[in-house]
């Protein structure tokens, strides 16, 4: 659950899911196009939200030969209540230092 909200916690990483959502999947290129950020950026956010399970990659080959990495949302539904933190804060180690 952190990893979930963490890779949330984060306007462009909403955006590119939003696209993702609207759009269905689509190519780094192109996805940095349409939210107006560099491929390298995109390339952070998306490695992010796909550790946290929010998007898939694929690679594919274009019909010119090149090769495409494809990226979509994954199917997720995240439920915030008392009950689902309680849970995860179980997982939680306490660091004495900080």
């Amino acid at each position: 659950m952190l990893a979930i909200l963490s890779a949330l916690a984060n306007p462009h990483r909403l955006r590119i899911i939003a696209a993702l959502a609207a759009g269905g999947r689509n190519y780094v290129s192109q996805l940095a196009r349409d939210i107006g950020i560099s491929r390298p950026l995109l390339h952070l956010h998306l490695q992010k939200l796909e550790q946290a399970g929010l998007v898939t990659s694929r690679l594919e080959l274009s019909h010119d030969g090149k090769a495409l990495n494809y990226f979509e949302a994954s199917g997720f539904a995240v439920a915030l209540t008392p009950e689902t933190i309680a849970e995860a804060a179980q997982s939680l180690t306490i660091n004495p230092e900080k």
